[in-house]
C-alpha cells in the first residue's frame, strides 16, 4: 500500500506534464484529484493500522543499490503514520486553497506541490538512513521554488534563498555522518542499525551532525532567523506548508534517529538542548508580541511552540515524549489554519500589515469566528487539540526537570497576549475603510470547504485524544527502550 501511495504523485505529476498550460481550470482539478486521492487512501493506512503492535507495520523493500546494501526500505509505525496522514491533508487543502491565488505558471505551481508531497511522504516512511537524507534535502528543491517564484512581496528571492542555504548547512555535516555510520557498519538500514552500538566518543560526535540538521528545521535558537523571512515573504500556501509540515521534519528526525542511535549522547547534550529550547519560546513570544505584521506573529509563535515541542522531547519521559508527538500534529493544524486566515484577508485587502484592519466582526462573522477559535486552540485553550499536547509536555518535564518546565510554561502565559491582542486589533474596533477596499464578503464556500477539516480535527483532536494515543502510545514505548538501554 505504501508504494502504491508513494506513486500516485508521481503519475498526477506525469499527467500533469501530458495537460497543456492553457487548461488552466483542468491542470488544477487534475492535482486536487490526485492529491485527494493520497489523501483519502492515507486514511486506509490509518484503518487497517495495528495499534497493538509497535514496531513497523506495511513494510516492504525494493531493491535501489543492493550491491551496496542500499535498498528502498519502507515502513510506518505509530510516531510516523499521523505525520504522512498530516502531509497528505494539508497538500489537499493548499490546492485548494490556491485555486483563486495562483495566476501565472499554475501547471509547474501544481507540479511542485505534487512532487513535494512525493519527497514528504516518503521522508515520514522512508527507513534508510541515506535514503531519508535525500528525500529530507530533495524537499528543498520544489519549495526553494514555491517562496522564490509565487512569493507575495519583492524579497521572495532573498527569502527562498536564506531559507535553503540555512536548512541545507546542517545537513552537508549529516550526510557526512551517514557516510560514517555506513563505512563503520556496511549498512544504512534503519532497523539494522538499532542493533549497532556506537561508542560514546561516536555519539558525541555523530549527535552534533544530526542535531545540527533537524535544529534549523525546528527551527532552534540560533538558526532560527530563516523562518520568519520566508513566511512573509512566501504565498499562502508556502506558509501553510512551512509550518504545518516542514518544520516537524525537525522534531521526527530527532525522535526517530538521534533518541534511539544515540542515546548516551541524547542525555550527555540534553542541558544544552534545553537551555536552547527556552530561550527560543521566550524571545520568540517577546519577538512576537512587537510585531507589525499578520505572518511574522504567527511565525514566531511557531517557534515557540516548536521548541516547547522539543522541550518535551528531551525530558525522555513517557508522557512528555506522547505529548511532543501530539503537540506536533496539533500545531499542524493550528498554524496551517492561522495561516490560512490571514490569507483569507490577505487575497481581498492585499495588505498584512495588522494597523490597517479592524472591525471585521460586523462584515465577516463567520470568518472572526474561525479566527477566535484557532487563537484559543493557539494559546492551548482547554477543549482544543493544543491544550492536550502542552499539559502532557510540561507534565511529563515537571517530573524531569522543574525549573526548565516553569519556564516553558510561561510561553503559555505570552502566547495569551500576542494572540489576543492580535485577534482584538483585527476582529473589533472600528472599520477603517479609509484603508480597504469596499469589497467586504464573509466566507466563500471553497474557504469552508478547506477550513472544515482543521477546525473539526482541532475540536475532536481536543476533546477525544485518545484515539490518537492509542497508535503512538507503543511505538513511543519501543522509542523509550532504546533510550533507556
Amino acid at each position: 500500500m505504501l508504494n502504491f501511495l508513494l506513486f500516485i504523485p508521481l503519475i498526477g505529476i506525469f499527467v500533469l506534464f501530458c495537460i497543456p498550460s492553457q487548461n488552466k481550470i483542468f491542470l488544477k482539478q487534475v492535482s486536487l484529484f490526485f492529491a485527494s486521492l493520497t489523501f483519502i487512501f492515507s486514511l486506509f493506512l490509518w484503518l487497517f493500522f495495528d495499534k497493538s503492535v509497535g514496531s513497523f507495520q506495511y513494510v516492504s523493500k525494493i531493491f535501489w543499490l543492493p550491491f551496496l546494501n542500499i535498498n528502498l526500505h519502507l515502513g510506518l509505525d505509530g510516531v510516523s503514520l499521523f505525520f504522512f496522514i498530516l502531509t497528505t491533508l494539508l497538500i489537499y487543502i493548499c490546492l485548494l486553497a490556491s485555486w483563486n491565488s495562483i495566476h501565472h505558471d499554475i501547471k509547474y505551481y501544481l507540479i511542485f506541490f505534487l512532487l513535494m508531497e512525493f519527497f514528504l511522504i516518503s521522508v515520514f516512511c522512508v527507513l534508510d538512513l541515506l535514503l531519508f537524507y535525500i528525500f529530507f534535502e530533495c524537499v528543498l528543491i520544489p519549495m526553494f521554488f514555491i517562496i522564490g517564484i509565487w512569493g507575495s512581496r519583492e524579497r521572495k528571492i532573498r527569502a527562498a534563498y536564506f531559507f535553503f542555504f540555512f536548512t541545507l548547512f546542517g545537513s552537508v555535516l549529516m550526510l557526512l555522518a551517514i557516510i560514517y555510520i555506513y563505512y563503520q557498519t556496511g549498512t544504512t538500514n534503519f532497523e539494522i542499525l538499532l542493533t549497532t552500538n556506537f561508542s560514546k566518543t561516536e555519539q558525541l560526535i555523530l549527535w552534533i551532525a544530526f542535531f545540527l540538521s533537524f535544529a534549523s528545521k525546528v527551527p532552534m535558537i540560533p538558526f532560527h532567523v530563516w523562518l520568519p523571512e520566508a513566511h512573509v515573504e512566501a504565498s499562502t500556501t508556502g506558509s501553510v506548508i512551512l509550518a504545518g509540515i516542514l518544520l516537524k521534519l525537525g522534531t521526527y528526525g530527532l525522535l526517530r534517529f538521534l533518541f534511539p542511535l544515540f542515546p548516551f549522547a541524547c542525555f550527555y547534550y540534553a542541558p544544552l538542548v534545553y537551555s536552547l529550547s527556552v530561550v527560543g519560546i521566550l524571545y520568540s513570544s517577546i519577538t512576537a508580541i512587537r510585531q507589525s505584521d499578520f505572518k511574522r506573529i504567527i511565525a514566531y509563535t511557531s517557534i515557540a511552540h516548536m521548541n516547547l515541542v522539543i522541550v518535551g522531547l528531551f525530558s525522555f519521559h513517557m508522557i512528555s515524549i506522547e505529548g511532543a508527538i501530539l503537540q506536533s500534529i496539533s500545531h499542524g493544524f493550528v498554524s496551517s489554519a492561522l495561516f490560512l486566515i490571514i490569507g483569507v484577508v490577505y487575497d481581498r485587502f492585499h495588505v498584512r500589515t495588522i494597523k490597517y484592519y479592524g472591525g471585521l466582526t460586523h462584515i465577516m462573522p463567520l470568518y472572526a469566528f474561525l479566527f477566535l477559535f484557532f487563537t484559543l486552540a493557539n494559546i492551548g485553550f482547554p477543549g482544543t487539540s493544543s491544550f492536550v499536547g502542552e499539559f502532557l509536555i510540561l507534565l511529563g518535564s515537571f517530573n524531569v526537570n522543574i525549573p526548565i518546565t516553569i519556564f516553558s510554561s510561561i510561553s503559555m502565559i505570552l502566547g495569551g497576549c500576542y494572540s489576543l491582542w492580535l485577534f482584538n486589533r483585527v476582529a473589533y474596533g472600528n472599520l477603517k475603510i479609509q484603508y480597504l477596499n469596499t469589497f467586504f464578503f464573509d466566507l466563500s464556500k471553497r474557504e469552508i470547504y478547506y477550513f472544515s477539516p482543521l477546525f473539526l480535527c482541532t475540536l475532536f483532536f481536543g476533546i477525544y485524544p485518545e484515539i490518537f494515543l492509542d497508535y503512538i502510545h507503543l511505538s513511543t514505548q519501543l522509542n523509550m527502550t532504546y533510550i533507556n538501554i
